[in-house]
């Protein structure tokens, strides 16, 4: 590592610590021919999917378009932004294990609708009305209705 100071990359490390969340190596160095000391950071290089939309283009993965959306969903609701943020850490780790090198919009989408279903009904059909991209009104009135006869199912089977 390369001293901020004199520029020479003689150096040696005096304390590492893991950072709170596990992520990150937080190391104080001390630089050998200057003697002034430094902190560097270090963190695992993170190998996301590209994310292929559904006109083909792909981009890269976006926790921060996943979690505006979330938020906007979510806007007025009794739901934090930690809860939102530690699931948005959880999908970003879960398409980061599966290997893959693109994923399809479509998934991403789908656990973020089955995530705010189980947090919040106003919340599911806000995300809903954006991502599925309802043509009319009957669109509409059709998903509100499917969620009305599982909401009924469920009480039922109490």
């Amino acid at each position: 590592m390369k001293c901020p100071y004199c520029s020479q990359i003689d150096n040696k490390v005096i304390d590492s610590r893991l950072s709170k969340d596990g992520r990150m190596i937080r190391r104080r160095r001390e630089c050998i021919p200057c003697g002034r000391r430094f902190t560097t950071y270090e963190k695992l290089e993170e190998i996301l999917p590209l994310v292929v939309k559904k006109d083909g283009r792909r981009e890269p993965f976006s926790r921060e378009k996943i979690i505006a959306g979330m938020k906007k969903a979510c806007q007025k609701l009794p739901i934090s932004i930690t809860a939102i943020e530690e699931f948005v850490d959880s999908l970003e780790l879960h398409f980061q294990e599966s290997g893959h090198k693109e994923i399809e919009c479509q998934e991403v989408g789908e656990k973020v609708i089955s995530k705010l279903k189980e947090w919040d009904e106003v919340a599911y059909v806000r995300f809903a009305s954006v991502y599925r991209q309802f043509k009319d009104i009957n669109e509409f009135m059709a998903e509100l209705e499917g969620m009305l006869r599982s909401r009924a199912e469920s009480e039922r089977s109490k």
